[in-house]
């Protein structure tokens, strides 16, 4: 299983490495332990977190109250947990 992600009781965790500010929002890749996102949202009152949180539901299918950030309000490095998927965390890769 990679480091990135993890799955226990139905519940979906990933460390991701967010780079806000982007001109559109997409997965990158892999970025060391963590799966890195640029978003197209400033990092600016809250707004980069909101968007990300919008990106993360819509990847993986679920309402907006279905994920929530755990780690890193002010940082590039996050932790997120998404209820209720059954996406695959591996499917969001680029090219695989």
């Amino acid at each position: 299983m990679a480091d990135w992600h993890r799955q226990h009781d139905g519940i979906i965790t990933l460390t991701l490495h967010v780079q806000p500010g982007a001109k559109h929002s997409e997965i990158v890749g892999l970025h060391g332990d963590a799966l890195k996102i640029k978003l197209a949202a400033p990092p600016v009152e809250g707004r980069a977190n909101a968007a990300l949180l919008r990106f993360i539901a819509e990847l993986f299918r679920v309402s907006l109250r279905d994920v929530e950030l755990k780690q890193g309000d002010q940082s590039r490095r996050k932790v997120v947990s998404i209820s209720g998927s059954a996406v695959n965390p591996e499917t969001l890769l680029p090219n695989k």
